[in-house]
């Protein structure tokens, strides 16, 4: 899977990112699986990449949360 830019993880919609952010866990779990299992990676940068990856899928969805709550206390104070 190509590597996703921050600008295009906010343009993507919740289920989505959700969707991707399985697969990329998936993606992870295997490989880390296969080093356990004392095989070769034959990008062993990928690991690395992946992690990252995730991090920022899980850092938007937790600003986006976040963005949500502050605007439904806001309009919650003024009525």
């Amino acid at each position: 899977m190509p590597i996703m830019r921050v600008k295009e993880i906010r343009e993507t919609p919740s289920e989505e990112r959700s969707k991707k952010l399985g697969e990329f866990r998936t993606e992870l779990l295997r490989l880390r699986t296969m080093i356990k299992a004392g095989g070769s990676v034959e990008n062993p940068g990928r690991i690395k990449e992946l992690r990252k990856i995730i991090a920022r899928i899980l850092t938007i969805e937790r600003e986006q949360s976040l963005t949500l709550t502050k605007a439904n206390g806001k309009s919650a104070k003024k009525k």
